[in-house]
This record gives C-alpha cells, structure tokens and sequence, in this order.
C-alpha cells in the first residue's frame, strides 16, 4: 500500500495470520503471568506500597477517598465492577473489528499500536511487578470479590494477573481506542464518547481499588510508544510509497548474502520465417505488456536500518532495461549469458528486471531472457507476467483464494500452529562444501506426456517424478557431494498459495522440506521412497506455517532481526537445493509472429546451496531450468543425466504385471 491513508480491503492481511499473532500476545501474557511466586508478591506488595508514598508525597492519592465513597454502595460498585471488566475489552474489539471491516487500510498502523501498547505494558508486569491497592490491605474494600459474577478478582476470572497494576491495561486500552477512532476520522460524536469512556474508566480504577493514579498516567505513555511508532513506520514522509510485503523483502535479505535472487525465463524460438524484430519492435512489447505491471514502473527507495523497505514509482528507461547480447556459441553461449545476468546483482536505483534478447543462437534463431528480483514475484507470477509477451495472451491463475468465515480462520489458525510445530521438528541438512558466488546454467526437456505417464504408471505425482529426476541427475553430476550427504539430498520444495489481489505480484508461496533419495538403488524405488515422503508432507499445515513466518511473523519483527532470519534461514543450513514445478500453457504460443521451440525457468541459487532447478510445462514440454554453484556441481551434466532417467523409468515401468499398472494408476488418480 502506498500509506497509511489510501488503500483497498486488498491490502488487508490474511485473518488467520491476526488471530495467530493475537494468540501470540496473550501467550506472552500467560507466560509473564505463570512467573507468580512468593518472592515476584513481596516485591509487587513493596512496589505498590512505593506508589502510594510517592503518591502521598506529591498529594495525588485520590484512590482511598474514591474507594470509600463508592464501596457502601452496592449497586453502583457492581455497576464498576462490571465496567471494569468488561467494558475496556468489548470497546476493544469493536474498534479493531470496525478497522478491519470498514478501514482495512488503517489495519496494520492501528494493530501495530496495539501490539506495542501490550509488550511494553506486559515488559513491566515483568520487570516491575505492582500488586494493586485493594489487595495491600490497608483499609481498602475489595468491591471486585462482593459476589459481582464475571468481574475481575472474582472465581470466574481468579487466574487474572493480579501482579500487573502498573501500567493500567484497562486504561491503556481505553485510550487506544481513542486513539484508533481519531486516527480513522470517526464521528465527533463518538470520539466524546470513547473520551468519556476514558474518563470513567480512569475513575473506576480508582475506586474499586484495582489502580493507582501513578499507574494510570502510566497507561499514556505506551499508547504514545505505540502512536509514534506506527507514525514513523506508516505515515512519517520517509515511509511513503508502497511497503515491501515481509515475504518479498525476505529475498532483498538473503541477497545481502551476496548470492543475487533473481527469477525468470529463457525463451528459445524456431527459426523465424520473418526478419527477426528489430530492439525497437522488442521495446515496444515490453513496454506495452510488461511496464503496465505495477512493479516493473517501481524501485526501491534508498533503504534505512530500521524500516522496512518501500517500493516508490519511477521512470522506466527501455534502452537500459531491454537490451542486446550477443554469443558465437549458440544455445551453449546463450546458457553462459544467463548464468553471467544472473550472478550480477540488479541496481537497486532502478526498477529490478532486465529483458535480454540474444539475435542468433544458431540456425538464425533468437532467444530473449527476462529476469526480475524475486522481491517482485515468484516463480509463478514471474509465468504470468512473461505470458503477457506473447500472443495469444493467455492468464495463469493461482490457485483460488479460500473461502472466509470463522471456521475457515480457525481451521487455518490450528494449520499455522500445528505447521508451525512440525516446521521446528525438521531439523536442518547435511553441511555441503563451501561453494562460490558463480553461477552455472543448463538446460533440458523431456516430453510432458512421457512424465504423466510415468506417474500414472506407479501411482505417484508429476512432482515426484521430478523430484527423482533431479534427484538423480544431482547424484549422477556429483557423486562425491552426494555421498557425502548420506544419500540424501534435502530439497525445498516449493509450492503455490492462494492468495488475493492482483495476480502475478509478488511472493505466495510455502515450502516444505523433502529427503530425496540419491543412493544407487533402482531409480523406481527410489521414487517410491519420494512418493511416501510427499505423502507425509502434502498436507497444508508446512506450507501455511512456512508462509506464515515470511508473510506475518517478519512483518512484525524489527527489520535487522526479520534480515538475520531471512539470511540465517534461506541456504544449505537448512537445504542443499530448491525445486519448483510450475504450470505452463498447454498450447504453442508466438512472440511478435515468431513461434518458440522451448521455455525455460531461471531460479536463483540460494547462499551455501548446491542448485536451484525450476521444472515448466510449455506446449507440451517440460523445461528445467538448472541454476548451480559451479563450485559444487555441474549444471550441463545434471541436465544430460536428467532424459536417461526418465527413460529408465520408462523402461521400469514397462516390466510391471499390468495389473500392478492398473492398481497404480487407479491410486494416482
């Protein structure tokens, strides 16, 4: 979004990811809470009795008088007993829920004032434990234990914090609220409202005995923390322009690494039965199909220490962005060009992407190769942004977004969880020789139809099939890295999300840690082994768990720690290579009247990584695109080892009973 002030339900976040970090508040809340012990009550019983003596000291100690006066009353300190209770709280939830339904792009300003207001206020409960004044016993009446059902103190709430007097929670809140309807511009007259709300509170406080004035004066000083905190991220004039989504500034993290994270395609045409396109006619395409796409017309403001980056539009100069390469070396040479695109990191004062073209590759036929930074789009949108160059054009879908409702947010909160758990139990991978910052590109192609075979014929996924292809072109390319790892080549493997918005922008994507098998058994076994190991891991709750931390829990982290993450996690401490299968059109397509022979993803190798191998289905191909640290592995072997073993899968598949074929087929469907 470009700020604070404009915007769409669109850039709302995802709810289950709010409900998690709601979660997560309260569970840093319990956590200070369950620190209750004799020695945390004498020093919150001596913190309050300071309050008081200061209080005294300066002639502010109001609560006894208040607390004397409202406790012979039995209706009227129900009435505050309940407003204690409850009335800071459903204020609460219905500013937020206000926020999120009719100000989405006031969303995450507001809740990030709400997440600062709790974790400096639950610091203190931790630092500075405070017992409230009805529990010191110095002549105060406890109204909140005179039989007020509900209300705090009584047995149905008794597992309250009764430590955390200062600051005030209750009103603390009660002024964010206040906060939250100024900021969105709410009627005048519910902003008197919620300020009389604020000042009965700060009067109930006093009186039922739960709060000092100290403490009460307290409570402004985290809303303000919060208010200036949310200003300087969302509304100061250095944060304008459009925030860099948490899952794409991850990628802007890990090339900090030195290892550039670029995404694209090769395309490769037939010999043309015209003149080949001229630079203007190929800056005219690129100009009418791709700079119309928001992120190829943006750059990334100058970056700062502590926030987070921002996209800012500028102006797109087609004479650096599209340019003409030219290689003696045909498709070989064209291979070395990418690989050299691809080690160069992008500048980062201009929009990040390049389109190459390359004349003569051989036979008098050309080729282009787009690269885009991975902050600007995944492997998937970058499929959908290049389908735009060609004709006809043709849209590539994401997978649809789910469908909301409470159920759906809460069966989504228990994926996070329960992925978030299974993501801690994966552990990391085996430590590879240390690699090098070249880069190597190979290409290969097999027959689409040839891979549905094979899958329909044990009764496994298009995905396995190429996970054991790469698998063991990797252990055919190196022998000695692969048996150094046990046999067993982690891989994370990528996956589409649904998402909302605007199609082909940025990252929506999970990844899940498989073991693939690179010993010298029989490729068939092997691949039942990856079948099973997918099996386990298909389920959703890795995938929601993994795009959780990137999307919602690096937003919230302060931008050196959310950096250290991307490049502590993002590399061969966790995997040793990156596999991504990626739908393609099914018909042949042309570009500016030329037809293409093949296509070809280009993925970026992650730090300390072996390789990053990216499958496409094109008109009836499937392309690998084979990114490798050179120092590691050899990519134009991994791509020569890749056909025979599709064919010795084949050939394995054949000697089946057909029996055995037909149960397996039947399974894969």
């Amino acid at each position: 979004m470009s700020s604070a002030g404009s915007g769409s339900r669109a850039d709302r976040p995802g709810l289950a990811g709010q409900v998690v970090l709601g979660l997560a508040l309260f569970g840093v809340y319990v956590l200070v809470d369950s620190l209750e012990s004799p020695e945390r009550s004498a020093a919150a019983r001596h913190h309050g009795q300071q309050l008081l003596r200061l209080e005294g000291r300066l002639h502010i100690d109001i609560e006894h008088r208040l607390n004397d006066a409202l406790a012979p009353h039995h209706v009227l300190s129900t009435l505050a007993n309940y407003e204690y209770a409850w009335t800071y709280l459903l204020s609460t939830l219905a500013l937020l829920a206000w926020i999120w339904v009719r100000h989405p792009h006031l969303w995450r300003p507001v809740r990030d004032v709400f997440v600062v207001v709790n974790l400096l206020a639950i610091a203190v409960f931790w630092l500075w434990p405070t017992m409230p004044p009805r529990l010191l016993g110095e002549g105060y009446v406890d109204t909140v234990v005179r039989g007020t059902i509900g209300s705090w103190g009584t047995g149905v709430v008794d597992a309250s914090n009764q430590l955390a007097a200062m600051p005030s929670l209750h009103l603390g809140w009660a002024i964010f609220v206040s906060y939250g309807l100024a900021r969105a511009g709410a009627p005048r007259w519910l902003q008197w409202v919620s300020a009389a709300h604020v000042l009965l509170t700060a009067y109930v406080i006093f009186a039922t005995g739960n709060h000092y004035v100290l403490d009460a004066a307290a409570a402004f000083v985290p809303v303000w923390a919060g208010a200036a905190f949310a200003w300087w991220r969302w509304f100061a004039p250095a944060a304008q322009g459009e925030v860099v989504p948490a899952s794409d500034a991850f990628f802007l993290h890990v090339e900090e690494t030195g290892a550039p994270q670029h995404v694209g395609g090769v395309v490769v045409f037939e010999t043309p039965s015209q003149p080949v396109p001229t630079m203007d006619e190929w800056r005219t395409l690129v100009a009418e199909a791709l700079v119309p796409r928001r992120r190829f017309a943006q750059r990334l403001a100058p970056p700062t220490r502590w926030r987070r980056p921002r996209w800012v539009d500028t102006e797109v100069d087609l004479d650096w962005h599209v340019v003409e390469r030219h290689t003696g070396d045909g498709e070989a040479g064209l291979r070395r060009l990418v690989a050299e695109t691809a080690a160069e990191p992008l500048p980062r004062d201009r929009p990040l992407w390049r389109f190459v073209v390359v004349r003569d590759i051989g036979d008098g036929r050309p080729a282009v190769y787009v690269v885009v930074h991975h902050a600007m789009a995944d492997g998937l949108a970058t499929v959908a942004h290049t389908l735009r160059l060609f004709q006809p054009i043709l849209e590539l879908p994401r997978p649809p977004s789910q469908p909301g409702g409470v159920r759906r947010t809460l069966e989504r909160t228990a994926a996070t969880v329960v992925g978030l758990a299974q993501l801690a139990t994966d552990g990391g991978a085996r430590k590879l020789p240390s690699g090098s910052a070249r880069r190597q590109f190979g290409a290969s192609s097999v027959g689409f139809d040839d891979v549905r075979e094979v899958a329909r014929a044990y009764g496994v996924r298009v995905t396995d099939v190429v996970l054991t292809l790469v698998g063991e072109g990797i252990r055919q390319a190196a022998p000695a890295a692969t048996d150094r790892l046990g046999g067993r080549l982690r891989v994370a493997l990528t996956q589409a999300l649904p998402v909302s918005g605007e199609s082909g922008q940025g990252n929506a994507t999970g990844s899940v840690m498989v073991d693939v098998p690179v010993d010298d058994r029989p490729l068939a076994e092997r691949l039942a082994d990856v079948a099973r190991a997918t099996q386990r891991r298909r389920r959703p709750t890795r995938l929601v768990a993994s795009r959780f931390v990137v999307s919602t829990g690096l937003r919230l982290a302060p931008e050196p720690a959310a950096a250290w993450f991307a490049r502590r996690v993002y590399g061969s401490r966790f995997f040793h290579a990156v596999v991504s299968n990626l739908p393609g059109p099914p018909a042949a397509l042309t570009m500016l009247g030329i037809e293409t022979r093949h296509v070809l993803p280009i993925l970026p190798v992650a730090p300390g990584a072996m390789t990053s191998i990216g499958a496409l289905a094109w008109s009836g191909r499937l392309g690998f695109g084979i990114a490798a640290d050179p120092a590691l592995l050899d990519a134009d072997a991994v791509a020569a080892a890749v056909p025979r073993a599709l064919a010795e899968l084949r050939a394995s598949a054949r000697e089946w009973p057909a029996e055995d074929q037909e149960q397996a087929s039947a399974v894969s469907r």
